[in-house]
Protein backbone atom coordinates (compact mmCIF):
# COMPACT_ATOMS: atom_id res chain seq x y z
CA UNK A 1 0.00 0.00 0.00
CA UNK A 2 1.17 3.53 -0.77
CA UNK A 3 1.93 5.64 2.31
CA UNK A 4 0.37 9.09 2.46
CA UNK A 5 2.46 12.23 2.25
CA UNK A 6 2.31 15.52 0.30
CA UNK A 7 3.60 13.86 -2.89
CA UNK A 8 1.02 11.07 -2.93
CA UNK A 9 0.17 11.52 -6.60
CA UNK A 10 3.83 11.32 -7.57
CA UNK A 11 4.27 8.20 -5.43
CA UNK A 12 1.36 6.55 -7.19
CA UNK A 13 2.69 7.65 -10.57
CA UNK A 14 6.13 6.18 -9.79
CA UNK A 15 4.53 2.94 -8.57
CA UNK A 16 2.51 2.53 -11.76
CA UNK A 17 5.53 3.47 -13.90
CA UNK A 18 7.63 0.79 -12.17
CA UNK A 19 4.95 -1.78 -12.89
CA UNK A 20 4.83 -0.69 -16.51
CA UNK A 21 8.60 -1.05 -16.86
CA UNK A 22 8.44 -4.49 -15.21
CA UNK A 23 5.69 -5.66 -17.61
CA UNK A 24 3.26 -6.28 -14.77
CA UNK A 25 0.14 -5.43 -16.77
CA UNK A 26 -1.38 -8.14 -18.95
CA UNK A 27 -1.63 -7.17 -22.61
CA UNK A 28 -0.26 -3.73 -21.66
CA UNK A 29 -3.69 -2.79 -20.31
CA UNK A 30 -3.76 -0.53 -17.23
CA UNK A 31 -6.41 -1.65 -14.69
CA UNK A 32 -9.45 0.59 -14.13
CA UNK A 33 -9.05 3.56 -11.81
CA UNK A 34 -11.31 1.99 -9.19
CA UNK A 35 -9.25 -1.21 -9.11
CA UNK A 36 -5.96 0.65 -8.80
CA UNK A 37 -7.38 2.89 -6.10
CA UNK A 38 -8.57 -0.07 -4.06
CA UNK A 39 -5.26 -1.89 -4.52
CA UNK A 40 -3.14 1.08 -3.45
CA UNK A 41 -5.48 2.47 -0.83
CA UNK A 42 -5.88 5.87 -2.47
CA UNK A 43 -8.76 7.78 -4.02
CA UNK A 44 -9.80 7.58 -7.66
CA UNK A 45 -8.91 11.26 -7.95
CA UNK A 46 -5.31 10.49 -7.00
CA UNK A 47 -5.21 7.62 -9.49
CA UNK A 48 -6.70 9.84 -12.18
CA UNK A 49 -4.13 12.56 -11.53
CA UNK A 50 -1.26 10.05 -11.59
CA UNK A 51 -2.49 8.55 -14.86
CA UNK A 52 -2.88 12.02 -16.36
CA UNK A 53 0.78 12.72 -15.58
CA UNK A 54 1.84 9.43 -17.15
CA UNK A 55 -0.25 10.19 -20.22
CA UNK A 56 1.33 13.63 -20.49
CA UNK A 57 4.76 11.99 -20.34
CA UNK A 58 3.78 9.62 -23.14
CA UNK A 59 4.05 6.47 -21.00
CA UNK A 60 0.38 5.52 -21.48
CA UNK A 61 -2.48 6.34 -23.82
CA UNK A 62 -6.25 6.18 -23.56
CA UNK A 63 -8.37 4.48 -26.20
CA UNK A 64 -12.00 5.53 -26.03
CA UNK A 65 -14.26 2.61 -25.27
CA UNK A 66 -11.35 0.23 -24.68
CA UNK A 67 -9.36 1.54 -21.71
CA UNK A 68 -5.86 2.76 -20.90
CA UNK A 69 -2.76 1.09 -22.31
CA UNK A 70 1.03 1.19 -22.06
CA UNK A 71 2.64 3.29 -24.79
CA UNK A 72 5.82 1.37 -25.58
CA UNK A 73 7.43 4.05 -27.79
CA UNK A 74 6.87 6.58 -25.01
CA UNK A 75 8.96 4.49 -22.61
CA UNK A 76 12.02 5.50 -24.62
CA UNK A 77 11.74 8.94 -22.98
CA UNK A 78 14.09 8.67 -20.02
CA UNK A 79 14.19 12.34 -18.98
CA UNK A 80 11.69 15.09 -19.70
CA UNK A 81 13.46 18.22 -20.85
CA UNK A 82 10.86 20.55 -19.34
CA UNK A 83 11.50 19.24 -15.82
CA UNK A 84 14.31 20.12 -13.40
CA UNK A 85 16.32 17.07 -12.39
CA UNK A 86 19.78 16.20 -11.12
CA UNK A 87 22.19 14.79 -13.67
CA UNK A 88 22.87 11.86 -11.36
CA UNK A 89 19.17 10.98 -11.64
CA UNK A 90 19.34 11.34 -15.42
CA UNK A 91 22.22 8.88 -15.59
CA UNK A 92 20.38 6.46 -13.31
CA UNK A 93 17.34 6.66 -15.56
CA UNK A 94 19.56 5.73 -18.50
CA UNK A 95 20.78 2.64 -16.68
CA UNK A 96 24.14 3.96 -15.51
CA UNK A 97 25.82 3.99 -12.10
CA UNK A 98 26.51 7.71 -11.59
CA UNK A 99 29.13 9.56 -9.60
CA UNK A 100 30.06 13.22 -9.37
CA UNK A 101 33.40 14.98 -9.03
CA UNK A 102 33.75 18.65 -8.05
CA UNK A 103 36.48 20.05 -10.29
CA UNK A 104 36.59 23.56 -8.87
CA UNK A 105 34.75 25.86 -6.47
CA UNK A 106 35.99 29.43 -6.54
CA UNK A 107 35.17 33.12 -6.66
CA UNK A 108 35.52 34.64 -10.14
CA UNK A 109 34.60 37.94 -11.77
CA UNK A 110 31.42 37.91 -13.83
CA UNK A 111 32.07 38.25 -17.55
CA UNK A 112 29.61 40.11 -19.76
CA UNK A 113 27.43 37.04 -20.45
CA UNK A 114 27.14 36.06 -16.80
CA UNK A 115 26.62 39.68 -15.72
CA UNK A 116 23.78 40.09 -18.22
CA UNK A 117 22.22 36.76 -17.25
CA UNK A 118 22.28 37.53 -13.52
CA UNK A 119 21.59 41.26 -13.74
CA UNK A 120 24.99 42.11 -12.23
CA UNK A 121 27.75 44.55 -13.03
CA UNK A 122 30.58 43.19 -15.14
CA UNK A 123 33.33 42.14 -12.75
CA UNK A 124 30.99 41.41 -9.82
CA UNK A 125 31.95 38.44 -7.67
CA UNK A 126 30.23 35.16 -8.51
CA UNK A 127 30.77 31.69 -7.10
CA UNK A 128 31.71 29.31 -9.91
CA UNK A 129 31.25 25.59 -9.27
CA UNK A 130 32.41 23.18 -11.96
CA UNK A 131 31.42 19.53 -11.71
CA UNK A 132 31.87 16.39 -13.76
CA UNK A 133 29.21 13.68 -13.81
CA UNK A 134 30.40 10.19 -14.64
CA UNK A 135 28.74 6.90 -15.50
CA UNK A 136 30.72 3.87 -14.42
CA UNK A 137 33.77 6.19 -14.17
CA UNK A 138 33.31 7.49 -17.74
CA UNK A 139 32.83 11.30 -18.00
CA UNK A 140 29.43 12.22 -19.47
CA UNK A 141 28.35 15.71 -18.34
CA UNK A 142 30.46 18.76 -17.50
CA UNK A 143 28.63 21.55 -15.67
CA UNK A 144 29.58 25.10 -14.73
CA UNK A 145 27.23 27.00 -12.42
CA UNK A 146 27.74 30.66 -11.55
CA UNK A 147 25.86 32.13 -8.58
CA UNK A 148 26.03 35.72 -7.27
CA UNK A 149 28.42 35.67 -4.30
CA UNK A 150 26.02 37.88 -2.33
CA UNK A 151 23.46 35.05 -2.25
CA UNK A 152 25.65 32.67 -0.27
CA UNK A 153 24.66 33.09 3.36
CA UNK A 154 26.84 30.33 4.85
CA UNK A 155 29.84 28.14 4.14
CA UNK A 156 28.93 25.88 1.22
CA UNK A 157 30.83 22.73 2.11
CA UNK A 158 28.39 20.46 0.22
CA UNK A 159 29.09 21.69 -3.28
CA UNK A 160 28.44 18.17 -4.58
CA UNK A 161 24.71 18.58 -3.96
CA UNK A 162 22.29 18.84 -6.90
CA UNK A 163 22.06 22.51 -7.82
CA UNK A 164 18.48 23.00 -6.66
CA UNK A 165 19.33 21.48 -3.26
CA UNK A 166 22.47 23.62 -3.01
CA UNK A 167 20.47 26.78 -3.65
CA UNK A 168 17.85 25.74 -1.09
CA UNK A 169 20.40 24.98 1.61
CA UNK A 170 23.07 27.63 1.15
CA UNK A 171 21.29 30.51 -0.59
CA UNK A 172 17.81 30.09 0.86
CA UNK A 173 16.44 30.44 -2.65
CA UNK A 174 14.14 28.02 -4.42
CA UNK A 175 15.07 27.25 -8.01
CA UNK A 176 11.66 27.52 -9.66
CA UNK A 177 12.47 27.32 -13.35
CA UNK A 178 15.08 27.74 -16.07
CA UNK A 179 15.05 29.61 -19.33
CA UNK A 180 17.17 27.30 -21.46
CA UNK A 181 18.90 27.20 -24.82
CA UNK A 182 19.96 23.86 -26.28
CA UNK A 183 22.81 24.25 -28.73
CA UNK A 184 25.29 21.99 -30.56
CA UNK A 185 28.90 22.71 -29.65
CA UNK A 186 32.43 21.67 -30.53
CA UNK A 187 34.28 21.04 -27.28
CA UNK A 188 37.23 23.29 -26.49
CA UNK A 189 40.57 21.81 -25.47
CA UNK A 190 39.76 22.22 -21.77
CA UNK A 191 36.26 20.78 -22.10
CA UNK A 192 37.47 17.88 -24.22
CA UNK A 193 40.21 17.02 -21.72
CA UNK A 194 37.74 16.89 -18.84
CA UNK A 195 35.21 14.88 -20.84
CA UNK A 196 37.81 12.44 -22.14
CA UNK A 197 37.32 13.17 -25.85
CA UNK A 198 39.25 14.85 -28.65
CA UNK A 199 39.23 18.61 -29.05
CA UNK A 200 36.54 19.64 -31.53
CA UNK A 201 34.30 16.67 -30.74
CA UNK A 202 30.68 17.69 -31.26
CA UNK A 203 28.34 17.53 -28.29
CA UNK A 204 25.29 19.20 -26.84
CA UNK A 205 25.12 22.13 -24.42
CA UNK A 206 22.38 23.53 -22.20
CA UNK A 207 22.88 27.25 -21.56
CA UNK A 208 20.45 28.28 -18.84
CA UNK A 209 19.39 31.04 -16.50
CA UNK A 210 17.74 29.79 -13.34
CA UNK A 211 15.11 31.89 -11.57
CA UNK A 212 13.81 31.79 -8.02
CA UNK A 213 10.23 31.98 -6.76
CA UNK A 214 10.31 35.77 -7.17
CA UNK A 215 11.45 35.58 -10.83
CA UNK A 216 14.92 36.79 -9.87
CA UNK A 217 17.91 35.26 -11.72
CA UNK A 218 20.02 33.25 -9.28
CA UNK A 219 22.24 31.01 -11.42
CA UNK A 220 23.89 31.08 -14.84
CA UNK A 221 24.39 27.44 -15.76
CA UNK A 222 26.13 25.73 -18.65
CA UNK A 223 26.12 21.96 -19.12
CA UNK A 224 28.06 20.08 -21.80
CA UNK A 225 27.02 16.53 -22.72
CA UNK A 226 28.86 13.76 -24.52
CA UNK A 227 26.53 12.90 -27.36
CA UNK A 228 27.94 9.39 -27.72
CA UNK A 229 26.92 8.45 -24.16
CA UNK A 230 23.79 10.45 -23.41
CA UNK A 231 20.95 11.47 -25.70
CA UNK A 232 17.60 13.06 -24.99
CA UNK A 233 14.34 12.18 -26.70
CA UNK A 234 11.06 14.04 -26.71
CA UNK A 235 7.55 13.31 -27.89
CA UNK A 236 6.16 15.95 -30.25
CA UNK A 237 2.40 16.01 -30.54
CA UNK A 238 0.17 17.42 -33.21
CA UNK A 239 -2.08 20.20 -31.98
CA UNK A 240 -5.27 21.63 -33.40
CA UNK A 241 -7.39 20.07 -36.11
Amino acid sequence: MITRNPSLTDQVKAHIKDRIVNDDFDDDRIPPEASLGEELGVSRTTIRDALAKLENEGAIYRKQGSGTFVNRPGLQIKSRLEEIWSYSKVLEDHGYTPSVSVISDRIVSADSKTATALDLAVGADVVEIEKLFLEDDEPVVLTCNRIPATLLESDHSRDDLPLYEFLDEYCERRLSYYVSEIVPVAFSSAQARKLGVKRGTVGLAFVEIGYDQHNQPIVHATSHFRDDLLRFRIIRRRTGA
